[in-house]
């Protein structure tokens, strides 16, 4: 593995919505839907949505960091998702929704950490940012039907009216990070 590819381990609500908008950025190598931070070992969807498990739906994004920053990948990830509801996104709520930053180095941590200051002393989104920093725990891929989602349930109903806008938005704001088709 080369020195410069790394992991980042990101939570903003679906991870249907979260895995369509980073895999088309440059840079990125593969993106895999999974759940982190809870207290139960190999947890599957349902006990997830639960809530009872604890854990987040994440993506863990695999990036080239000589291609795309982990700081421009998190500027994508304030952007597509709300930072200051806590355990909410939209109508999906719970703390499987919640925003979270699972960092796997002390950069990160202070790439995320020093990100969230700004933001938050910009006043960018009117309220506090609670999105959570935390060290990477144990991540769980999630089952093989969540796989691009997006790509193959396009026409799907959640994906119409709460995945396609956050792509389209990713394709408006960061045109010239897209991967070239």
């Amino acid at each position: 593995m080369s020195k410069d590819i790394e992991n980042a381990t990101l939570g903003g609500g679906c991870f249907w919505c979260l895995e369509a908008v980073f895999k088309e950025l440059e840079g990125v190598i593969g993106v895999v839907s999974g759940y982190s931070g809870g207290k139960v070992e190999n947890p599957d969807y349902e006990a997830v949505c639960s809530g009872i498990t604890g854990h987040a739906e994440v993506v863990q994004v695999s990036f080239d960091s000589s291609m795309i920053s982990y700081r421009e990948l998190l500027n994508v990830f304030f952007t597509i998702h709300d930072p200051t509801t806590l355990n909410r996104q939209g109508n999906d709520s719970g703390t499987q929704y919640r925003s979270v930053i699972f960092y796997h180095s002390a950069e990160q941590q202070a790439v995320a950490e020093e990100m969230i200051a700004t933001l938050s002393a910009e006043g960018v989104w009117g309220q506090p940012i609670v999105t959570e920093v935390l060290p990477a725990p144990i991540f769980y891929p999630a089952e093989d039907y969540h796989r691009d989602y997006f790509s193959r349930h396009a026409e799907q109903p959640y994906c119409r009216v709460v995945v396609a806008p956050k792509v389209a938005k990713l394709r408006a704001k960061f045109a010239a990070k897209l991967k070239r088709r």
